[in-house]
């Protein structure tokens, strides 16, 4: 698999709290001259990085991130807010402490109330693998499928690891035909990026892949 295949999977990413609108542009500039899949940046530069791009590439944004511990009312909210400001494609944090007490039952509800706002929108679900037992990833794996959500994602990137590839193997054992996998963080090589896509991932959350890449062609 050549290099450009594998960016065209790459959600271009910048999540730092220290993000500025200069870094932002960059990003989308970057994201443009090397056909990335979308630009994954935080909620308060989703109407400006639209209106910078002009729909020339999606924009992706985050919810309830890092954390996912906001109440649903309020996921909800950021999330009508973050499409009216032009986000094609939402990165929801499930609410973990609720995966912790088995009340699977509310976890599924959130990500459906959250789906149903998003309007035929991607709605990627992000289960933070580092921090479940692999009897829960497999159970938030059956959830993402019935909730109708797009993507089951492996990591906000802000934990204690991101992505392995035997999180990529369990996803592909156990998520429905109708769900993709989005594998994100740590990802610091396109040998590694190569193998989370021949694992199952169809996405890959990362910054790294385009700086690796632009150094090369210095």
């Amino acid at each position: 698999m050549d290099k450009e295949n594998i960016l065209s999977c790459v959600d271009h990413t910048m999540l730092v709290q220290t993000a500025t609108w200069n870094d932002i542009k960059k990003l989308c500039d970057d994201a443009l001259f090397y056909g990335t899949a979308t630009v994954c940046i935080p909620p308060s530069y989703v109407k400006q990085v639209k209106e910078y791009l002009k729909d020339k590439m999606k924009v992706c944004t985050v919810i309830g991130f890092p954390n996912g511990y906001n109440t649903t009312e309020v996921k909800v909210f950021e999330t009508k807010n973050a499409l009216e400001n032009g986000a094609d494609e939402i990165d929801m944090v499930i609410n973990l402490g609720l995966v912790k007490e088995q009340k699977y039952d509310e976890v599924l509800r959130e990500i459906q109330e959250i789906k149903k706002v998003c309007k035929g929108r991607t709605l990627k679900v992000i289960i933070e693998t580092c921090l479940l037992t692999e009897e829960e990833k497999i159970k938030m794996c059956r959830i993402v499928t019935k909730s109708g959500a797009n993507f089951i994602k492996t990591s906000t990137g802000f934990s204690k690891s991101g992505a392995t590839f035997e999180d990529i193997e369990l996803f592909a054992r156990n998520v429905g035909k109708n769900v993709k996998i989005k594998a994100a963080g740590g990802i610091n090589s396109f040998e590694d990026g190569e193998k989370f896509i021949n694992l199952g991932a169809s996405r890959l959350g990362t910054s790294r892949l385009v700086k690796l890449i632009g150094d090369e062609k210095i």
